[in-house]
Order: structure tokens, then C-alpha cells, then sequence
């Protein structure tokens, strides 16, 4: 990437970081900002990116961030970039706050890194993640998590993959454009990432793996190797399966589900379904696309062959 013209026709690039907030706490918050300002001198060092700045906006039901939060992350920022912040007012979601955020880049932004906010990035970042970009048609780099890297295949040498996680991934401003950005309407906390790759694919563009693209990301799994989802989780969590399978094409799916959750006596599950039923009786489902499966990639409950289990 370092002196190189990009598909832009640039060589460093602007870049816009963005974090939807929701009760986390200030010193991941800092951490984060920490993180992110030593790539980005890194990043300029190398002529990679020229400027960055990190919009934060906070889904919490009262402001995580007052006027000293912000000195302070400014001082962590260390002028590598500039810190914005924006209370929603408002729980809009993982899809709808980073909408937001993104409707909110100044003209000149050329790419959108999208990070969850317990995740640290590494020093060398912008320069391993936006060095895909010099071939034509990729639309989205997602990097590596540690500890746990999230086991879906990927093509040792393209770099190719199913879909690319919303809690790391670098994305053109004009592909997120292109496509209308996440499905904030159908997907509230889970799968908009899934859905907002299959429809960068389905327009043309590749969805790459980049593992020398590293980020810590603060996951834990109980002693027995597994994850322990909240209440939450496992709600949002089964209706963007309902959701994935409907929007996908996927009628046998979709019933198949149905059939489990309401048979399940989970109560997550069974409003999963019943706000599902409602939402198709009153006719605010979207409209299926990809009716031939030439992009959607549906594997047991998962949306890509898994390297390993969790």
C-alpha cells in the first residue's frame, strides 16, 4: 500500500472510524481511542492515510460522554484524530446508529472502518487492511480477531469469504453508499453484518479476510468453550435468523424455524416467532432477493462453512 496509487487514485487514504455506544464503560471507551490514534500515526508514517477521524454514537438511554470525557479522549487521541460524538437520544441499534454515523462523514471520506467499542486495533492496521483495496472490486477487508477469531472459512489466498463481521471491517464509502447500508429496518442487532455483505456481493464486489489485519476483541467463553449470551442476544439473535432466511429466499427455512420456536417454550424464541407472524400479516417484511441462491450461503445455522466450532 505505502506509496502506492490506490483504486481511488490516491495514496493515503481518508478514513472515517466509527463506534455505536450502548452502557459501555469510559476506560474501554479511552482504550479503544488509544488503540486506534497509534494506527493512525502509524498509518500516516507509512503515507497509508492522510486523516482519520472516530465519530462515537451512543444508543444509551443517557449520555455516556460529557464535556471532560471528551478533553480526556481528545488527550488520548494525541491530535493523530479528531474525536466526534453523538448522542442518539435514542437505542437505534447496531444498523441503525452506524447508518447514522455514516450519513454524518464529511464529502471527502473515502473509506468507513467499523469497529465494535471493546475492540483495540492493532499499530499496522490501516496498512494491512487497506492494502486489498489496491485490486478492483473488493468491497469490504475484515481483520483478524483475538483471542477468539471467529472460526467461518475463508480462502487461504484470495482471501475470499462468505460475509465479513461488522465489529472490524473497512468498507469504501461509495460500495456502503451503493448498496443503501444496513438493513436497519429488518435487523436490529445481529446478521445487519451478514445481510450488508451479501448485498456488497450480490452488486459485484468481494468480501475479503485479512488475517495479518489484527484486532483484540474483548470476548469471553465460558470454561466448557462456548459463548453465554444474555437474554438479549438470544432474542435479537433468533429473529435476525427468521429474518435472514425470509429476506434470502430461504421459505423452508423460515418454516423450519417457526416449527422450533414456537415448539421450544424459550421465551425469546416465542416472541422471536410471534413478532415474526405479525410483521408477515401486516406486510412489513422485505422483499426476498437472490431467489436463484447465488449469494446467500446457508450452513446448518451458520452463513459460511466453519473452520471450527464454538
Amino acid at each position: 500500500m505505502t506509496g502506492a496509487t490506490t483504486v481511488f487514485g490516491q495514496s493515503a487514504a481518508v478514513v472515517q472510524a466509527q463506534t455505536v455506544l450502548f452502557n459501555n464503560t469510559f476506560e474501554s471507551i479511552a482504550k479503544a481511542v488509544t488503540a486506534l490514534s497509534k494506527a493512525v500515526e502509524v498509518g500516516q508514517q507509512s503515507k497509508t492515510v492522510s486523516r482519520v477521524v472516530l465519530r462515537l454514537g451512543d444508543s444509551s438511554a443517557l449520555p455516556m460522554l460529557d464535556g471532560g470525557r471528551l478533553e480526556a479522549l481528545d488527550r488520548a487521541a494525541r491530535g493523530m484524530l479528531a474525536v466526534e460524538y453523538d448522542f442518539f437520544g435514542s437505542n437505534l441499534g447496531s444498523a441503525g446508529g452506524q447508518n447514522r454515523l455514516a450519513e454524518q462523514a464529511d464529502d471527502d471520506v473515502d473509506f468507513l472502518w467499523l469497529q465494535n467499542p471493546d475492540v483495540l486495533v492493532a499499530p499496522r492496521l490501516f496498512e494491512a487492511v487497506l492494502g486489498p483495496f489496491d485490486r478492483p472490486g473488493v468491497g469490504q477487508v475484515e481483520a483478524r480477531q483475538t483471542p477468539v477469531e471467529h472460526p467461518k472459512d475463508f480462502d487461504p489466498i484470495s482471501g475470499s469469504t462468505s460475509w465479513t463481521t461488522g465489529a472490524c471491517v473497512m468498507t469504501p464509502r461509495s460500495v456502503f453508499q451503493e448498496v443503501g447500508g444496513y438493513d436497519a429496518e429488518s435487523f436490529f442487532l445481529y446478521c445487519d453484518d451478514v445481510d450488508l455483505s451479501w448485498r456488497i456481493r450480490e452488486a459485484g464486489y468481494l468480501t475479503l479476510f485479512q488475517p495479518s489485519a489484527v484486532c483484540f476483541h474483548d470476548k469471553r467463553l465460558t470454561n466448557e468453550g462456548n459463548w453465554r449470551p444474555t437474554s438479549a442476544e438470544r432474542y435479537y439473535s433468533a429473529e435476525a435468523g427468521l429474518m435472514m432466511a425470509h429476506k434470502w429466499s430461504r421459505p423452508d427455512r423460515v418454516e423450519q424455524i417457526l416449527d422450533y420456536f414456537i415448539g421450544s417454550r424459550d421465551d425469546n424464541f416465542e416472541k422471536a416467532a410471534r413478532v415474526f407472524l405479525e410483521r408477515r400479516a401486516n406486510g412489513t417484511l422485505p422483499i426476498p432477493r437472490d431467489p436463484r441462491h447465488e449469494v446467500a450461503e446457508f450452513h446448518a445455522l451458520d452463513y459460511a462453512h466453519h473452520r471450527f466450532s464454538l
